[in-house]
This record gives structure tokens, sequence and C-alpha cells, in this order.
């Protein structure tokens, strides 16, 4: 069998969405893929520091983290690219005009820099682990590296901001627009370039609309029974949902274990 380049999404794909807890056999399968020879890597959208931890658990030692802008071979992060900045001060001196709170992520890590605590007020604290730094003196241009921007804005409003694609977003909550890098689909393809891959043997395995910007014609697109239907549409197969082995399932249909 020719080798293969597997690149799984995490949340909903090797966990169960709705506790987090990594779906056993997904884990197995992961091992069986690694032993015949197999290429296995993370991609996602999650940051470096939130992704090594749950690699290490996985026995992954490749990661396409940070959506697509971070690399990580053999366990050594290779690359991790910031936003444009010039774009992202731009876009965070409009929605401070607008009257949005901000959060910005100045490094790969908890920490949140803020100039006030508008964020906050309109919308509570980040239901994750954060470290918030409030610098009321601080402009925007002088954070020397910004990895992700937290706007506090609702659905209906968020077209206020006339800046609002000029960098990769998405909402993980109602309130708030996560700005980061959406190019999952070019870390992948860094990422075969570097271990001398090709194109045509990359398997990629997701669950939602992030996932949508990796799911190419190029390579086979494996959906989980849990994705959304948009994905579900551009998948080469629909497989079990991850909490039904869907990994497994999928991986035992196309012969790539036993």
């Amino acid at each position: 069998m020719d080798k293969k380049y597997f690149f799984f999404d995490i949340d909903g794909t090797l966990t169960n969405k709705e506790t987090g807890e990594i779906v056993e056999s997904a884990k197995m399968t992961i091992q069986q893929l690694q032993a015949q020879g197999h290429f296995v890597c993370i991609a996602t959208g999650r940051a470096y520091y939130k992704t090594k931890e749950f690699a290490k658990k996985m026995g992954i030692h490749h990661i396409v983290s940070n959506g697509g802008a971070a690399l990580t071979i053999n366990d050594e992060l290779i690359e991790n690219r910031p936003l444009d900045h010039q774009l992202a001060v731009q876009l965070c001196y409009e929605a401070d005009r607008l009257g949005y709170g901000i959060l910005i992520s100045p490094r790969d890590s908890i920490d949140v820099v803020m100039k006030d605590e508008r964020f906050i007020e309109q919308i509570g604290y980040r239901q994750e682990p954060t470290r918030y730094i409030l610098n009321r003196s601080m402009k925007f241009e002088d954070i020397e590296n910004i990895y992700k921007i937290y706007i506090a804005i609702s659905p209906k409003e968020e077209d206020r901001l006339t800046l609002k694609d000029s960098l990769g977003h998405i909402r993980f909550m109602p309130g708030c627009l996560t700005y980061q890098h959406d190019e999952k689909d070019q870390g992948i393809l860094k990422m075969i370039e570097r271990v001398n891959g090709k194109k045509e043997d990359v398997v990629v395995f997701g669950d939602d609309f992030n996932d949508l910007v990796m799911f190419k014609k190029e390579w086979t697109n494996i959906a989980m029974g849990n994705a959304c239907e948009p994905l579900k549409a551009q998948a080469t197969f629909v497989t079990k949902a991850s909490v039904d082995d869907g990994i497994e399932y999928a991986c035992r249909h196309f012969g790539w274990i036993l």
C-alpha cells in the first residue's frame, strides 16, 4: 500500500465534541496507521500551546496548528506565523473606534492584552483558561506580534466592521468574533513539501465549517458523521460520528488498517 499522509482535525473528529474526551478507537487507529508506516498529523485552528499536549496524549509527532500558520515536525516547532501586522492593527482600531471590546494574543500562550475592560463588560470572561493583562496606555501598533484577536461583537452587528473580511475569522460563541489564520490547507501543503510527500496521497478528516478550507479536490476528504452539512457535501466519504468509531470505520473501509 502507498504511504498516506493523514491530517486530523481535533474537536469532534478525534474527540467527543460534547465532552472533549479523546475517542479511544481513534487513538488506537492512529497507532495502527503509524505502525504501518503512514504519516499522521494534526490539522487544527488551535494555537500551538493548546495543541502540543493533546498531540502528546495521542502519540502524534507532527502538527499543523494556528489555523495552518504553525508547523511542528517530530515534536519540534518549525514555524509559527502571527497575523499580518498592518491588517490586524487596522482592524483593532476600527473595532475600538466603534466601541467593541477587544482582546489580543501577543504570543502563543494563554496571555491576552487589553486597553480597557470593555470585552469583559460586554460579553464576560472567555470560556477557557486566560490570563488578562490590562494596559490602558497600549497602542495596537506597539504590539510586536498579534496571533489572535477577539472582538466582542454580535452577528447582527459584525457587518459594521468594514475590515471584517481582511483577516480569517470564525465565531465560536455568539458574542465574539475570533480572528485567526484560516489556511489549514496551506499548512498541509507546506507540511507535505517538508516531508517530501505527494498531494494525491493526502487524507484529511474534519467535522466543522472551519474544516471546509482543507477539503480540496487534490486529495481524499473524509467528513465525520457528526459533521456540518456543507462539509459532508464536499467530502469524498462520510464516515460514522466520532463517538461511533468514525475514524476507525473509515480507515477500515479504505483498507488503511486491517
